[in-house]
């Protein structure tokens, strides 16, 4: 895919109202549950090891509730990349937990928004950067074509993207430290040797160190945030949601655990629009089998 055509795809995402991007969306993941391909493959095989005690007909259900979601996060990229910052503002339509963030603000805190592929993950990171200076990892796409429109997009309302790497991790340290607002997703695997693995949904996965290491090094608040997406184009609830008390342990694994524990209390609240097409259980520890 050309960059050109990304953009024209992007545009004309952009053009269409929220509930008709919605429902173009939906057809788009419909189609993707008829069509056997790694994505639906991959979202059978996580929810079946995720709730082995499902009925399979609910299993089912979830299944294919969780693609028509995919197919509107695919869509919503145009609008969520296009639209001004007062669209943006008027589609968010409530923000629970938000009142919590501002007070950690208020007393001098950094904080750090933990932001699971959830519903319009890319709405947390844009509203994040109207309200706060916000500073996030940024990796770019295996498509080369996403690269230039989603920086631009990320960076548009004012966000500082920093690589995943040694000067990135000192540049959100260092975010923290000025009490200013960084992004993180935590429910991607991470690199070799910078993680360890822990319960996530009755499972073993390897889950990521880096928030717990720098919340270990500064006076830091963390909050699990995504954007619900309400039914019938209404918009989105933005939800904050404090990590509990166990994610702040010296102990990585400890905290490595509760970070896991917030992000299934995300997905207990839309349980269809979390990414269940990635591959979460890609490492597994010595002696089980392959997930995928």
């Amino acid at each position: 895919m050309s960059a050109r055509f990304t953009k024209l795809l992007l545009d004309a995402f952009a053009a269409l109202p929220l509930r008709v991007n919605q429902a173009l969306g939906a057809f788009i993941g419909w189609v993707a549950t008829l069509v056997p391909s790694r994505m639906r493959h991959v979202t059978q095989r996580n929810i079946a090891l995720c709730f082995p005690d499902m009925g399979k007909a609910e299993r089912k259900r979830l299944e294919r509730q969780s693609l028509i979601e995919t197919g509107r996060t695919l869509t919503e990229a145009g609008p969520l990349w296009r639209w001004p910052r007062e669209k943006l503002l008027e589609i968010t339509r409530e923000t629970p937990g938000l009142d919590a963030v501002e007070q950690a603000r208020a007393e001098g805190q950094g904080i750090i928004i933990l932001a699971p592929h959830i519903g319009a993950w890319e709405l947390v990171g844009l509203y994040a950067s109207i309200r706060w200076p916000m500073t996030s990892l940024y990796k770019p796409p295996k498509q080369a074509a996403m690269d230039p429109p989603m920086r631009e997009a990320r960076e548009r309302l004012g966000a500082t993207l920093v690589p995943t790497d040694a000067s990135g991790v000192k540049a959100l340290l260092q975010a923290l430290r000025r009490g200013e607002v960084i992004g993180i997703l935590p429910d991607q695997e991470p690199t070799g040797g910078q993680g360890v693995f822990a319960p996530f949904l009755g499972q073993p996965a390897y889950t990521m160190v880096l928030a717990s290491r720098l919340i270990g090094r500064g006076s830091a608040r963390a909050f699990f945030t995504f954007a619900e997406r309400l039914p019938c184009g209404q918009g989105f609830r933005l939800h904050f949601i404090p990590a509990e008390e166990d994610f702040y342990s010296a102990d990585v694994e400890t905290s490595a655990a509760a970070l896991n524990r917030g992000v299934e209390a995300c997905i207990r609240i839309a349980p269809a629009q979390y990414q269940w097409s990635y591959k979460r259980f890609r490492n597994r520890p010595q002696g089980l089998p392959k997930a995928y």
